[in-house]
C-alpha cells in the first residue's frame, strides 16, 4: 500500500469470528432485519456489537454469507468495514438509501453508484494515489444483469457523499445536477476508498429515499415504492453474494478455511 499505518488497527479480537468472503453491509435497519431472516443468518457476538450487528449463516450451510448494519455515515460504516476486512471480508455489498438530485430518478428508483464524489472527511486519510474513486466494475456489471433479468428499472452513475444532511443547499444541488450526478447520500465515497486501499470488491445498490432536485425536500419514507423496491433491491444483493459464494466453494475457496 505504501502508506503509513495506524498507531490503532483493526484486529480480529478475541472470540471474533471469521467472516464469510461475502458480506453484505445494509445501512437500513428494517431491511437488514428483514435480509438475515431470508437468508436464516443468525445473530453472532463479536468486540464491536455495541456498534452494529453481525448475523451469519450456519457454519456448514450451503452457503456461508454474513450480514451486517446497520450504518450511519462515513465514519461509522469505514470502521466497520475495516474490522469485517479484517475478519475475512473479500467482496462488500452495500445497500442504502440515497436522495434523487435528477427528475428521472424518482422516489423508490434503483441506482447503482459507479464512482463517488467525496464530501466526508474518512476518505482523505486512506491515500488511494491516482486511481479514480469507483466501485468494482465486474460486480456493477453483474448487479446490471441481474436487475434488467428481474425487470426492475434502474440508473447507473455517480453520487455525491456528504456528511452534512442539513448542507445540501440549493446551490450544491444545482452544481452536481450539471455534472450529471444522481444522488446524495452519506457512506459510498469512503466505502470505495477503503475498498481500493484495502485490496477488496465493493458495490452497492441505492434505493430513492426522497428528491431534492426541485430545491424543495419531499420524503417518500412512507411510500410503499420504497419498500417494495428496497426489498428487490436487497434481494438481488443477496441473491448475488449467495452466487459468489457458491462459486467460491465449487472452485474449492474454502478448502483448508476455518
Amino acid at each position: 500500500m505504501g502508506a503509513e499505518e495506524g498507531i490503532i488497527r483493526p484486529i480480529k479480537g478475541k472470540g471474533d469470528p471469521l467472516v464469510d468472503p461475502d458480506v453484505l453491509m445494509v445501512m437500513i435497519p428494517s431491511e437488514l432485519k428483514h435480509l438475515a431472516q431470508v437468508a436464516k443468518a443468525h445473530e453472532v457476538v463479536f468486540s464491536e456489537m455495541r456498534l452494529y450487528r453481525l448475523y451469519q449463516t450456519e457454519r456448514g450451510s450451503d452457503v456461508p454469507l454474513t450480514l451486517s448494519g446497520p450504518f450511519l455515515g462515513a465514519p461509522h460504516a469505514v470502521m466497520a468495514m475495516e474490522k469485517l476486512i479484517v475478519l475475512g471480508a473479500k467482496r462488500i455489498w452495500v445497500l442504502g438509501w440515497c436522495g434523487s438530485l435528477q427528475p428521472h430518478i424518482p422516489i423508490g428508483h434503483i441506482v447503482v453508484p459507479t464512482g463517488a464524489v467525496s464530501e466526508e472527511g474518512t476518505s482523505p486519510h486512506y491515500p488511494i494515489g491516482e486511481r479514480p474513486l469507483e466501485s468494482d466494475e465486474r460486480l456493477n456489471r453483474m448487479l446490471g444483469e441481474a436487475l434488467e433479468r428481474r425487470g426492475i428499472p434502474f440508473s447507473k452513475g455517480m453520487v455525491w457523499t456528504t456528511d452534512a444532511i442539513y448542507r445540501e443547499t440549493p446551490g450544491k444541488v444545482k452544481d452536481y445536477q450539471a455534472r450529471g450526478i444522481l444522488c446524495v447520500e452519506m457512506e459510498i465515497s469512503a466505502l470505495m476508498t477503503l475498498a481500493l486501499y484495502r485490496s477488496v470488491s465493493m458495490t452497492g445498490l441505492l434505493v430513492v429515499s426522497d428528491e431534492l432536485f426541485d430545491f424543495k425536500w419531499r420524503h417518500g419514507f412512507s411510500n410503499p415504492q420504497l419498500k417494495k423496491n428496497s426489498r428487490g433491491a436487497g434481494q438481488t444483493l443477496l441473491d448475488l453474494a449467495t452466487s459468489c459464494a457458491q462459486g467460491d466453494i465449487n472452485q474449492g475457496f474454502f478448502e483448508g478455511q476455518e
